[in-house]
């Protein structure tokens, strides 16, 4: 049952309660889902910005840490057993090569330790009879870490570095940090890719980390 209001003369014929209530209810439930809407346009759009030149990492290659491949900067120890003159200290140069004695510049960039042990001993085998080579990373080229960190630069490797000891060595964070995404661009690939930041992920020797902006 609909109730009306006594006539004012001031404001002319009364109105039903009903319609009322409908029209005082009707407008900030609009300017509410208006501004909602706004809200996440808003985050879509920057969200969209900030995956710009990235690619997401799949929850494999989170997981699955590959062996690690040399680099340029490496510094390695060789051994070969019975051979003293071929056992020594070895830096990988620019070209991703090594200068080594008999057989001369040997590849060493792009393959893993195991993989490179296994060209070095097909490459003696010319000049010496089942060369039992052993071979060890003794110094790992540095890592990058770049964005919203207190003194981004250059630092060195350490074994088992993730991306909260980066930023811890360069300083920590800023305000201004976003601390739930981090993005990568390990020393093998063209372009880096997005990871979520936790206490486990990892930083390879040679890797750009980059630490983004948070958005509010």
């Amino acid at each position: 049952m609909v109730r009306q209001l006594s006539p004012d003369p001031c404001k002319g014929a009364p109105r039903p309660w009903g319609k009322v209530e409908i029209t005082r209810m009707t407008k900030p439930i609009w300017h509410t889902r208006r501004s909602l809407l706004r809200i996440l346009a808003l985050g879509a759009g920057a969200s969209a910005l900030s995956a710009c030149g990235t690619t997401s990492a799949t929850p494999e290659e989170m997981e699955v840490r590959s062996e690690y491949q040399l680099g340029a900067g490496d510094e390695l120890r060789i051994t070969v057993f019975g051979e003293a003159e071929l056992t020594g200290q070895f830096r990988v140069g620019s070209q991703g090569t090594i200068a080594y004695p008999l057989v001369g510049d040997v590849r060493a960039a792009g393959l893993t330790v195991t993989e490179f042990t296994q060209s070095l001993q097909q490459a003696l085998l010319a000049y010496i009879r089942a060369p039992n080579v052993s071979v060890q990373v003794t110094n790992y080229r540095p890592f990058y870490i770049l964005g919203e960190v207190q003194r981004p630069g250059t630092y060195p490797y350490s074994t088992d570095l993730t991306v909260l000891n980066a930023v811890a060595t360069a300083g920590g964070f800023t305000y201004r940090a976003n601390r739930r995404r981090v993005y990568i661009r390990r020393a093998n690939e063209a372009e880096e890719r997005s990871y979520p930041l936790t206490i486990a992920t990892p930083v390879l020797p040679g890797d750009t980390v980059r630490i983004g902006e948070r958005l509010f």
